[in-house]
C-alpha cells in the first residue's frame, strides 16, 4: 500500500491554507509526520514494472549503448597498440608497461567522452533531446496536479536566493498556472545574523509576489544530513500532498514555461520519476565565470544531447532544476548511512547520483530532456572557490565506491558512479603518467644503459622510444580531446540564435580559441588542485560542509600566492627536470609546466571581475543569454541588483528593531524540546550567560555565535534578550 496515499500530512501541503500573519506574512507551521520507507542499499529491488519501455525501444538504446561503449572501448584498442609501439617497439620494460597502462585508462575516458559526443552530434543535428511527448514551444499544457518548488538554503546571501525564487514565481504567474505550485524554502543556515536576515527576506518576497498563502519558510535547527536530509524532512512531512517536486539550488533560475512543460510531461508519464532538464551558466563576471558559461553554452548541450542519447530511461541526476516524482522519491530514495567514518563513511554527500540510481532500481524511468530551454545557475568566480566545491563533490563521488556494488542496481547506473569516481582519480593518474614519462626520460639521459646482458644476443638490449611514434599519438590524442568543441562550433554555425548570440561566427571561433589556450594553462592547475583532493581524501580529511561563495569578489593578491607558490614550484622543478633532458621534452612539456609556473598570475587574471568585463566589451566569451536575456534572467538581474549583496544587520539589532520580524521569528521557532530529546549545551550556556549579564552589549560580547543561534530559537533566550538594554 502507497504510504503516500494513505497518510496526508496537516499544515499547508494537505491543501489548507496556512494561518496569515500580520500584513499578509506567512509561515510554515509544523505538520504531523509521514514516515517515509528508507531502502538499505542491501535491500532487494521493488521492481513494479511501471511503465515498461516497448520492445524495440529497447533493442535502440541497446544498439546505442553498444555504438557508444564499444566505440571508446575499440578506439582505446587501437591507440593501446600504438602507444605499445611507442615505449616497447625494441623489448618490453617494467617502466614502458606502467606507460601502456596508465595511458589505456586515461585514453579509455577521453574516447568515451569523443564517442558521446559524436552521438551528440547526432542527435542535435536530428532536432532530438526531448521526448516524452514534450514540445520545445506552442501551446503550454494545462496541468492537473499539484507540485512544489523546494528552494534548499545553507548560509547563503538571503538577498541572492530570493530575488532568483522571485524571477521564478513571477515567471510561473505568467503562465496562469501558478495555482498548481508551492513554494517552500528550507533553511538549514546556522549562522544567526543571515537566519533572521532569511526572514526579513521572506516577509519581503511574500509582499513583492502575494504568495502568501502558497510561500512557505521553515529553518531546521538541526542539520541533520546536510541538503539530503533537509529535502527527505520535506519529503516526511509534506511529500503526500504533492505528485511532483522541483527542487532548486541557492542560484537556480527557471522560466515558468520550463517548469510548466517538465511538470505536465510527469503528469503524462506516469513510470517516470524524474526529468532533469540541462541548466545553463548565466550572470557571470570574472573571465573564470564567463569561461564557464561561455563552455558550457557551447559544449555542454553536445555533452548533454549525447549521454541523454545512450543514457535513455537510466538517466542521471544533477541535483537540481529536476521534476521528481514524490512518490518515487518516498518510495526509494531514503538514504542510508554508509558504514565507517568520513570520509568515507556517514552520510552521502553525492546524494543525487544515488537517488537516481535508487529509483532505477525501484522500476522508475531517469530521464534528461537537454533540449528544453528555460533553466540556468551560476559557476563560481574563480578557480579557488570551484576548487573548494570541488573538494566536497570529490568526496561525495568517492564515496559511490561504497555504494556502486550494492544490490539490483542497474549496470548504467553503477557506469554513472565509476565515471563520477574516475572524474576525479583521472587526476593523479594523469600525475603519475607525466611523472613516469619524465623519470624514463631522466633515466634514458643520465644512465649509462646495459647494452649486452647475461643471455647472449645478436643485438643489444637498446632503450628505445620512437620519438615519431609518439609524435603521432600525440597529434592523435589531442584531435579526440579537441573533436568535441569542433563539433560544438559546427552545431553552433548552423544555429543561427546561438551564433549571433556569440558574437557571430568569427567571434565564435575566437571565443573558442581563447577558452581552449585559457583552460589548458589552467588544466594542470586543476589536475593538482584535485590530485591534493584525492590524497587529502585517502588520509582521512573530511570536506566539512561550507557555504559557496557566488559574488565577483576576488581573493587578494597575497591570498592567490599563498594558494597557488606550491603549483608554481612543482611546475618550475618540472620544467627544469624536462630542459634537463633535452630541448624537444623541454618543448613536449611546457603546456603543462606554463599552466603550473603561471598559476598565481592565472588564478588572479582569471577571478578578475574587470578582465571578464574587458572581454565581453571585446564581444569574447559572449552568449545568448547576455546578449538577449530572457525575461526570467533579465528580472533575476534586476531583482539581485535590489535585494543582493546588502550587508547582513545584527540578528538581535533587526528582531528588537522590527516588531513585525520578531513576531514572524516567535512563531517559526522551532517546537520546544520534548522529554528524552538531546539537550543542546550551547543553548544552557548561552541562556545562563543571558542571565548573568548586565546589560545587552556584554550579553552580546559573551556569546558565540553557536549559543546565539541556539537562544534566538528558544522562547526563553528571546524573553531574555528583551529584558536587556
Amino acid at each position: 500500500m502507497d504510504p503516500l496515499a494513505t497518510r496526508a500530512p496537516s499544515g499547508p501541503a494537505a491543501g489548507q491554507p496556512a494561518p496569515l500573519l500580520p500584513q499578509g506574512w506567512c509561515a510554515l507551521p509544523p505538520a504531523a509526520p509521514l514516515d517515509m520507507p528508507v531502502h538499505p542499499l542491501e535491500a532487494t529491488p521493488d521492481l513494479h514494472g511501471r511503465g515498461p519501455v516497448p520492445t524495440t525501444e529497447w533493442r535502440l538504446i541497446h544498439l546505442r549503448r553498444l555504438l557508444v561503449i564499444g566505440g571508446a572501448v575499440v578506439m582505446t584498442g587501437l591507440a593501446g597498440y600504438e602507444m605499445d609501439l611507442v615505449f616497447n617497439a625494441v623489448q618490453r620494460s617494467v617502466a614502458g608497461m606502467v606507460m601502456l597502462v596508465l595511458f589505456v585508462m586515461l585514453f579509455l575516458w577521453i574516447a568515451l567522452a569523443f564517442t558521446s559526443a559524436l552521438a551528440g552530434f547526432a542527435s542535435m543535428l536530428a532536432h532530438g533531446g526531448l521526448g516524452l511527448g514534450i514540445a520545445r514551444s506552442g501551446p503550454l499544457p494545462r496541468l492537473t496536479t499539484r507540485t512544489a518548488l523546494l528552494m534548499p538554503t545553507y548560509n547563503e546571501d538571503p538577498g541572492r536566493v530570493m530575488a532568483g525564487l522571485r524571477a521564478t514565481i513571477d515567471s510561473l504567474a505568467a503562465t496562469r498556472q501558478e495555482r498548481a505550485f508551492d513554494v517552500f524554502i528550507l533553511s538549514d543556515t546556522t549562522d544567526p545574523d543571515v537566519w533572521v536576515a532569511e526572514e526579513a527576506a521572506y516577509m519581503a518576497l511574500c509582499r513583492a509576489t502575494g504568495w502568501g498563502g502558497r510561500l512557505f519558510y521553515r529553518r531546521r535547527a538541526v542539520n541533520t544530513d546536510r541538503k539530503a536530509g533537509n529535502i527527505g524532512e520535506w519529503v516526511r512531512t509534506y511529500g503526500a500532498a504533492y505528485q511532483q517536486m522541483i527542487t532548486l539550488d541557492a542560484d537556480s533560475v527557471m522560466s515558468g514555461d520550463v517548469v510548466v512543460r517538465l511538470t505536465a510531461a510527469m503528469e503524462r508519464n506516469p513510470g517516470v520519476a524524474l526529468i532533469q532538464s540541462l541548466p545553463v551558466i548565466v550572470n557571470g563576471q570574472t573571465l573564470f565565470a564567463r569561461m564557464q558559461q561561455f563552455a558550457g553554452r557551447v559544449y555542454g548541450p553536445l555533452i548533454a544531447h549525447g549521454i541523454a542519447w545512450w543514457h535513455g530511461s537510466e538517466g542521471n541526476y544533477w541535483g537540481h532544476n529536476a521534476v521528481i516524482r514524490t512518490r518515487a522519491f518516498a518510495e526509494q530514495a531514503g538514504l542510508p548511512h554508509l558504514p565507517g567514518r568520513q570520509p568515507f563513511g556517514g552520510a552521502i554527500m553525492s546524494h543525487d547520483f544515488v537517488e537516481a540510481a535508487l529509483m532505477r532500481r525501484g522500476g522508475w524511468a531517469i530521464h534528461m530532456v537537454p533540449a528544453l530551454a528555460g533553466s540556468y545557475e551560476e559557476s563560481p568566480p574563480s578557480l579557488t572557490d570551484i576548487a573548494i566545491r570541488d573538494r566536497r563533490w570529490c568526496q561525495g563521488n568517492l564515496q559511490h565506491a561504497k555504494v556502486v556494488s550494492a544490490r539490483g542496481l542497474h549496470w548504467i547506473s553503477r557506469m554513472h558512479m565509476l565515471m563520477g569516481i574516475g572524474s576525479y582519480v583521472t587526476a593523479p593518474l594523469w600525475l603519475v603518467f607525466l611523472l613516469v614519462g619524465i623519470v624514463v626520460s631522466l633515466q634514458n639521459r643520465f644512465y649509462k644503459p646495459e647494452y649486452f646482458g647475461d643471455t647472449k644476443l645478436l643485438y643489444p638490449h637498446w632503450p628505445h622510444v620512437d620519438p615519431v611514434q609518439a609524435e603521432y599519438m600525440f597529434i592523435g590524442t589531442m584531435g579526440v580531446l579537441l573533436a568535441p568543441k569542433i563539433l560544438a562550433y559546427l552545431l553552433l554555425l548552423i544555429d543561427g540564435p546561438l551564433r549571433r548570440g556569440c558574437g557571430g561566427a568569427i567571434a565564435a571561433a575566437a571565443s573558442i580559441m581563447v577558452e581552449t589556450v585559457i583552460g589548458g594553462l589552467l588544466a594542470p592547475i586543476a589536475m593538482i588542485i584535485q590530485t591534493a583532493g584525492v590524497i587529502s581524501i585517502l588520509l582521512g580529511r573530511d570536506s566539512g560542509w561550507n557555504a559557496q561563495r557566488r559574488d565577483a569578489g576576488g581573493l587578494q593578491i597575497m591570498q592567490n600566492v599563498r594558494l597557488y607558490m606550491v603549483h608554481t614550484i612543482l611546475g618550475i622543478a618540472l620544467a627544469a627536470a624536462a630542459w634537463s633532458v633535452s630541448l624537444p621534452l623541454f618543448l613536449w612539456m611546457l603546456p603543462v609546466t606554463l599552466g603550473l609556473v603561471c598559476a598565481i598570475p592565472l588564478a588572479v587574471l582569471t577571478g578578475s571581475a574587470a578582465v571578464g568585463q574587458a572581454f565581453r566589451r571585446a564581444h569574447l566569451l559572449l552568449i545568448p543569454e547576455e546578449t538577449a536575456p530572457p525575461p526570467v534572467l533579465h528580472a533575476a538581474v534586476s531583482y539581485m541588483m535590489q535585494m543582493a549583496g546588502q550587508p547582513v544587520q545584527d540578528a538581535v539589532t533587526a528582531l528588537r528593531a522590527r516588531a513585525g520580524l520578531l513576531k514572524v521569528h516567535e512563531i517559526m521557532l522551532p517546537p520546544p524540546r520534548r522529554p528524552g530529546d538531546p539537550i543542546n549545551p550551547a543553548l544552557l550556556v548561552g541562556l545562563l550567560k543571558l542571565r548573568e549579564a548586565p546589560d545587552l552589549a556584554t550579553a552580546m560580547r559573551e556569546l558565540n555565535r553557536a549559543e546565539k543561534s541556539a537562544v534566538l530559537g528558544n522562547a526563553e533566550g528571546l524573553q531574555l534578550l528583551a529584558r536587556l538594554s
